[in-house]
């Protein structure tokens, strides 16, 4: 079994998600005594989300290099960034180390493949959401286009992520608004929704979406999985 390198911490809430899947993963998968190999640093979110309010993503950048360079140092065989948003920077901290680095734009464009979605709604961080990173990364390697709600849906979005879930408050009243825009989504086309930013998936499950849910976390902690385990990505 190879070791799983997660650089964590934005939020930790999600982080703890990842560490999650993997296990459970591997009891499943493995037998009931199993777990992952990993190492996990876990970064201070506060001066990476103050550098991505001041659009200092080059500042941010160093700190997850560092993190990566630690990670390869402890023994990891892979690097996994647990997060969309920092993702704008995936190639510096790609670079910055020779462990493979397994962006999270690829095991969403495998899941939109095998399901055969071509046109899909995205929610994410305002960055994520208007940037466009992931979504030329997605179109450019697996054809698919992704397109974001309306401004004022963005900012709810946004504002949802940062302020509640970042903090730990799941809320119902935030998962309802979450599914009028996903509604409006799939009144405008989509043919499925991306839980684009890790913590997402915290408030909505496929029982919650009238469109198939494609969560990030889930499908970059499979592929990490099935990195270390030598076999293909899975969805």
């Amino acid at each position: 079994m190879r070791t799983i390198g997660l650089i964590g911490g934005m939020s930790w809430e999600s982080s703890a998600e990842y560490y999650r899947i993997l296990n459970e993963a591997a009891r499943a998968r493995l037998g009931p005594l199993r777990s992952m190999q990993i190492l996990m640093y876990s970064v201070d979110f506060g001066p990476i989300e103050a550098a991505q309010r001041e659009n200092r993503w080059s500042d941010a950048a160093q700190i997850l290099q560092d993190a990566a360079r630690r990670l390869r140092a402890g023994g990891a065989d892979c690097i996994v960034l647990c997060t969309n948003t920092m993702h704008k920077v995936a190639e510096a901290v790609a670079s910055s180390v020779s462990t493979p680095f397994l962006h999270i734009g690829d095991p969403l464009g495998q899941a939109c493949l095998r399901g055969g979605w071509r046109r899909i709604g995205l929610l994410g961080t305002g960055f994520t959401m208007r940037e466009p990173f992931l979504v030329d990364y997605v179109r450019e390697r697996y054809g698919v286009e992704m397109f974001v709600p309306d401004e004022a849906q963005r900012d709810l979005v946004h504002r949802v992520i940062y302020e509640e879930l970042c903090a730990g408050v799941i809320s119902d009243a935030s998962r309802r608004a979450y599914v009028d825009v996903i509604h409006s989504l799939a009144a405008r086309g989509a043919q499925a929704v991306v839980l684009g930013c890790t913590e997402i998936g915290l408030l909505i499950r496929d029982r919650d979406s009238p469109l198939p849910v494609l969560d990030t976390t889930h499908l970059h902690a499979m592929a990490a999985f099935d990195f270390a385990l030598g076999e293909r990505t899975s969805g």
